[in-house]
């Protein structure tokens, strides 16, 4: 049986997904029908080895430590608290709400890691109190998705650890190379909502005085109470990563621990919240395991059957520079983005690209922060963008799913404009990572 040319794996891939099939069982099957002409009697054997690479990646071991952590601190009620301190002190700005929507997320995403659980508690929250002042429906739902989303750029990610795994990065030059580009990414949501409320009160207008004056005593213990206690889990997680005290399986670890110390001190904690915690972290990390794998699977048959050939035939007919080269690799990210998940386009597309990115000597770290950042419009894009998935779930049905298609297309060009600084700009990516490790 002769091997079918490897382009049509993809072909064969967006055929499975469009016809209602899994990401995960969508990538075996097209691996197992392309590789059987491949490996013939020794598919199995084959498929084995990637099996047992992810079972054995130490780094991947990470992952369920970082999910329990988010899913234990979506229980332990400090969502609600950061977001009432948020409100306090932010809640007088032009689109108050809205900045303490992407200020509590930025935080949160900095403690969790994980999209879902951040967005799902924050629009929860925030919805009907943006609706009761009257907030742009677009702008609401812009806010909350581009808020959820910042799980992706912020560290601890999730999206960072799958990354390094599969493309030869290190996790912590990677954690510190996106710490500068969140940072940005934040503030210039921040100064969008800020501008658009200041033209157009009507869109979002701030908070009455008898909403945030408060005693100042009282503020401050709201903040501190809300704020203390998240930073200090930043810090011993982030911190003992950057520092090299940790690997990031052992900071995970101690972040786990320390979502569970905070929940008993919130009064939160319970055998019952405990089991349904780990239940949720179970489900979750065996979906997400399930797409490594079957990502990994589908890279290798794609390799093995000459698709990097393939892709470095036609990048060296079109005669491309190194950085020619990059654009297009982020394009393909960015318009995969459409119809793909995260986990897939990390795992189909860098193993491919790394290779060649690195016989042209490309900064790997520098890369890998550029496409994070594309990665990210990826939560942002219809028609398959998760972020609007779960805003659906939870929003009032008076929000339509064009408020949300409209609403975050403005954040999206926020994340292209920071994708161009990170690329103009390479020491944004890379200058902490040399600081703090001199890569």
């Amino acid at each position: 049986m002769e091997p079918l040319p490897p382009w049509l794996m993809f072909v064969a891939l967006f055929g499975a997904i469009l016809a209602g099939l899994p990401v995960a069982y969508s990538l075996i099957v097209v691996s197992l029908l392309f590789g059987l002409p491949l490996f013939g009697s020794h598919l199995g054997q084959q498929f084995y080895g990637r099996f047992y690479e992810v079972a054995s990646n130490y780094t991947l071991a990470a992952v369920p430590l970082f999910i329990f952590m988010g899913v234990m601190l979506e229980r332990s009620g400090i969502a609600e608290r950061l977001f009432n301190a948020m409100q306090l002190w932010l809640g007088r700005l032009p689109g108050g709400l809205a900045v303490a929507v992407i200020a509590m997320c930025a935080i949160f995403a900095a403690s969790t890691g994980i999209i879902g659980a951040v967005e799902v508690v924050v629009g929860l929250m925030a919805i009907a109190p943006m609706l009761r002042y009257g907030y742009s429906k677009d702008l609401i739902s812009g806010t909350i998705c581009a808020g959820g989303s910042l799980g992706t750029l912020i560290p601890p990610s999730v999206l960072v650890v799958i990354y390094a795994g599969v493309g030869s990065v290190s996790v912590g030059d990677l954690f510190a190379g996106v710490l500068i580009p969140g940072l940005l990414t934040v503030t210039l949501f921040i100064l969008y909502i800020m501008l658009r409320c200041w033209l157009r009160p009507q869109d979002g207008p701030p908070l009455s005085k008898s909403d945030v004056e408060i005693p100042l005593g009282r503020k401050l213990a709201v903040t501190v109470s809300a704020l203390v206690p998240a930073t200090l889990l930043v810090t011993a997680v982030l911190g003992s990563i950057l520092a090299g005290i940790a690997s990031p399986t052992e900071a995970a670890a101690v972040g786990a621990l320390g979502a569970m110390i905070l929940t008993m001190l919130y009064g939160r904690f319970n055998l019952e919240i405990l089991g349904e915690v780990a239940h949720k972290t179970v489900t979750l990390n065996a979906m997400i395991l399930l797409i490594v794998v079957g990502g990994m699977m589908f890279s290798s048959v794609f390799i093995v059957g000459g698709g990097n050939q393939l892709v470095r035939d036609i990048v060296e007919a079109a005669g491309l520079s190194a950085t020619a080269m990059m654009m297009l690799f982020l394009f393909i990210i960015i318009i995969s983005g459409f119809v793909l998940d995260w986990v897939t386009i990390v795992l189909i597309c860098i193993p491919i690209f790394t290779p060649m990115l690195r016989d042209a000597g490309v900064d790997l770290v520098w890369f890998a922060v550029m496409a994070i950042v594309a990665i990210q419009t990826s939560y942002l894009t219809p028609p398959m963008a998760p972020t609007i998935f779960y805003l659906r779930a939870i929003a009032p049905r008076e929000i339509s799913y064009g408020h949300m298609a409209r609403g975050v297309m403005p954040f999206v060009g926020i994340l292209v404009i920071v994708l161009v600084i990170v690329g103009l700009v390479p020491a944004t990516a890379t200058y902490l990572p040399f600081v703090l490790f001199g890569f």
